[in-house]
């Protein structure tokens, strides 16, 4: 287990390096983000294999096992949402090209009848890809909050467990248990609160620049 735990570590600080080179302009990202998605996977199933091999263990060294496990999975989790958000990035970019692409081979005809203000017809189509822009920044930026609360709580969840069963050993006070339970309900008042404050500044943002 030990040898297949390094192996993934390596694998993990190898992609983060990647992940480095895709904001150099002189490298070819689509060979360094299929790197990426080859080390992913790779680490995925590493992963997975160390979910079976934990509970191969001693018993006395399982729990330790199992914390270093949950902390690469928890690694991998952002990795995975760090390339997501880049591809996310590509498109729109590609996107925002051949929207460019279209406007500047757009030819307008000079019948009175058909004729249009081509300025206000541009700072009305600028307006609008500006709202949808700042609309899809402040959605990812959600979705990137929402993920890393999320993991949060699947790992304070872990943890949550983790001390309750080391406190049935060790004899942790009733006290003790309950201050880590309001943590915990804390916490999820704090994930909600970052939900509704986020979803409120996309709508604020969409009736600023729509409106």
């Amino acid at each position: 287990m030990e040898a297949l735990y390094f192996q993934t570590n390596s694998l993990i600080q190898m992609t983060q390096q990647c992940f480095e080179q895709l904001s150099n302009t002189r490298v070819d990202t689509g060979a360094v983000e299929a790197d990426i998605q080859t080390k992913l996977a790779a680490i995925n199933a590493n992963c997975d294999r160390l979910d079976v091999l934990v509970y191969k263990v001693p018993a006395t060294q399982r729990q330790n096992a199992k914390m270093r496990v949950d902390q690469l999975k928890y690694d991998v989790r952002h990795l995975n949402a760090a390339l997501q958000n880049f591809q996310r990035k590509q498109t729109r970019r590609a996107q925002e090209q051949a929207e460019r692409e279209t406007l500047l081979n757009k030819r307008f005809t000079a019948n009175p009848e058909t004729s249009i203000d081509i300025d206000y017809s541009l700072q009305h189509h600028n307006s609008m890809h500006n709202a949808h822009r700042g609309v899809d920044e402040m959605i990812m930026t959600g979705s990137n909050v929402l993920d890393g609360l999320r993991s949060q709580r699947e790992t304070l969840k872990g943890a949550r467990k983790r001390i309750m069963d080391v406190g049935s050993t060790l004899g942790l006070s009733n006290q003790t248990m309950k201050m880590i339970e309001r943590r915990l309900v804390e916490d999820k008042y704090v994930m909600i609160g970052g939900m509704v404050l986020t979803l409120l500044i996309i709508v604020l943002v969409i009736f600023f620049f729509v409106y």
